[in-house]
Parts: C-alpha cells; structure tokens; sequence
C-alpha cells in the first residue's frame, strides 16, 4: 500500500500527519508513505527528522488584505496553485498512492486537488473547531472530511461524507511516564516543571511578556521553566535577557528557540503555558496535562479562543486574554496553581476526560479502508 501526506506551514498540521504516518508504518510495515509539503517551510525539517520523505512544490498562501501589495500577492499566489497543482499531479503519476490524505495547510490544496481529478481516494482532516479555508475549499472535492471537534460537523453541508474522528497524537506521546521524562531532563521528580511554548513559529508579544516572567523570576528554585521562544525571537528574547544582567539559568529557565523533544517535554510538565491549536489541545488532553491558555489573537474567525472555551468549560484549563496579560499577574497565577496539587489533578483529570486516544487508529481505519474499496 502507498499513502500520500499532505501538510504544512506550522507544526499544528504537521504532527497530526506525523502521527498518522508513524501509525500506518506500524499497522503496515511494508507501507509506502510519502509527503509533500510547501517550499522552504518547517515541514521540509520536520517530516524528515521522523525518517519519512517529502518532496516540496512552491506555494503561497493568502492574503485578506487589500492594498496593492496583497493583491499583488494574491495574484503570485493564483499562479501558484496553478502551477503546484500541475507539480503534485506528476508527484502522484510517478507514485501512484492509494490514498492520499491533508491534514492542513496551503499545501494541501493543489495535492488533493490533483488526487481527486485522477480518481485517488482522498481524505482530509480538520482538528480545529472553525474550519481552515483549506479545509472547506476541498470538501466538496474529497471523498471524507474528518474533523477533530463535534462543533465542526456543521461546517460541511455540501462534502460528500463526514466524520468525527478527533485528532491524531503521535505514538511518542504515550512513551513517557512524568518521572521518567524529568529523569532524562536531569530535574527531580519532585521539582515543579512549567513548559511554556507559543505556536511552532513563537509569537512577539508573548515572547516579551515571557521575557519579563523570567526576569521576576529572580534566582529562585521552587519552579523550573521550559521557553520555546520560536527561531525568528531566540536571539532578540536571550539578548535582551543578557542586556538586562538577567541569567536565566540562575532563575531556573531554559530558554530554546525550538522544542525538538516535545513529547518528552510535555510529559515531564506540571503547568503548561500555551496557545490554543488544536493540535496542541489533543496532545494536551492525551496526556491529561494542566494548561493556561492564551488564544492566538491573529487567527481566522477567532478558532483558537473557541477552542480553549471547549477546555475552560470542562474544568482543565484557565483561558487568558493576550492584551490583558502582564508577566508579573501570570507569575503570580502560576505559583499559586503550583503551590495547590489539588487543584492541578482536578485539572489533569478534567482534561483527561477530553481525550480521544483512538482518533489515530480511528483516521488510520479510514485511510485503509478508503484505499481498499478503490482498489476492490
């Protein structure tokens, strides 16, 4: 069996698609998996850190404004759909895949676009509860749109078939226990770990506000902190930090451009600090893992905050607002939620109970199942 994998631009669509082609080559070893993502993206690092291939077609995305610059863009864009849909086609002639399946991302339009036009079973999956415009752009095209949230069911009047699945995690997830995952950081178990990470690519505002948190930090040992600052704000965040006499690692912080290891990370955590993709919330409820939540403001039709609501709701997560917080507030919350153990295995239990651990075996069932009846 050959499989097809299309997704890109942030690690929120990636992991998924990650975490179905791990699952895939353990259900099949003799799987084929390839995948195809946007030129010069994080994708083209990513997938071929987990051992799979991926070849690259050039596109854009788009742009809702409206200056002659955005048009102009908008315009290079159209040329690129064009163009990227003509380089999957040949992709997919050359690898002939049985299915071929987009987890996100503008990458996914052109390939799953090509796949339907040549009778390919294709499926597409959406983890957020608003759809992407990738997402309903192709679900009158697919043959299955699957979403991760029960909210998105609606969205989709005119697809062919659709599914609640819930959203992949990759199998590296369930591999750590809390005090095994500290053992290999080199924390003790009964020293407090807050991981906070703002989005694969990191975020400006929460960088600064972050770089203040551990600033009044102070040399202290009651918390460790994990800060994925995002490459483009490492430098600018660690030397404003320097220009400040701050040493963060007297103040207990470990301040990375990128977490690499997440999986470990997130197991060792005891609070984390993060945005609201959906992606990140499944990995977060399949650990049971206690969470504030500041919803990306610079989001289509508000997605990330209608998220986190789903979590506040449940009892597993406090949702902050980006432009009411300050690092002296958030410093405060986060010392008290660490000094009340009762109130974080409410939360862990709370966020827990969300979980879908079978939405990849579920997506995986689907893929194969897909690929079968077309080739029956």
């Amino acid at each position: 069996m050959k499989v097809l994998i299309a997704a890109g631009g942030t690690a929120g669509h990636i992991n998924p698609a990650l975490a179905l082609a791990g699952r895939l080559r353990e259900l099949l070893p003799d799987c084929r998996i390839l995948f195809i993502g946007a030129e010069g993206k994080m994708e083209m690092e990513l997938v071929p850190r987990e051992g799979f291939e991926i070849l690259p077609i050039k596109i854009t995305n788009l742009s809702r404004g409206r200056s002659l610059e955005d048009i102009s863009h908008n315009l290079q864009t159209l040329k690129n759909v064009l163009l990227s849909t003509r380089e999957a086609r040949k992709i997919i002639r050359e690898f002939e895949p049985d299915a071929v399946i987009g987890t996100g991302g503008y990458v996914c339009y052109p390939v799953l676009k090509a796949a339907s036009e040549l009778y390919i079973p294709t499926l597409v999956h959406e983890s957020n509860a608003v759809p992407g415009l990738t997402t309903r752009m192709l679900s009158k095209k697919v043959d299955l749109v699957m979403v991760g949230l029960e909210e998105s069911l609606s969205a989709y009047p005119k697809a062919r078939r659709v599914e609640l699945t819930g959203t992949p995690v990759r199998g590296k997830f369930s591999c750590y226990t809390r005090d095994s995952a500290k053992a290999e950081l080199g924390l003790p178990p009964d020293m407090p770990l807050v991981l906070s990470v703002w989005g694969s690519l990191g975020a400006g505002r929460m960088n600064a506000v972050m770089g203040e948190f551990i600033s009044l930090m102070g040399p202290q040992r009651d918390f460790r902190l994990i800060h994925a600052a995002g490459g483009r704000y490492y430098g600018p965040l660690t030397d404003r930090l320097r220009a400040a006499g701050v040493d963060w690692t007297a103040n207990g912080a470990d301040v990375r451009d990128y977490i690499y290891d997440m999986p470990r990370v997130m197991a060792a955590a005891d609070l984390i600090l993060c945005r609201a993709g959906a992606s990140t919330l499944s990995e977060l409820t399949y650990m049971g893992k206690p969470v504030f939540l500041v919803p990306s403001p610079n989001v289509t039709n508000n997605h990330q905050e209608k998220n986190a609501r789903v979590l506040e709701r449940a009892g597993g997560a406090l949702v902050l607002k980006e432009e009411e917080l300050d690092a002296a507030g958030l410093l405060d919350t986060v010392r008290e939620h660490l000094a009340s153990p009762g109130k974080l295995e409410g939360m862990s239990r709370a966020m827990a109970s969300l979980a879908v651990p079978e939405a990849t075996d579920k997506i995986c069932g689907m893929i194969i199942d897909l690929a079968h009846r077309a080739g029956a």
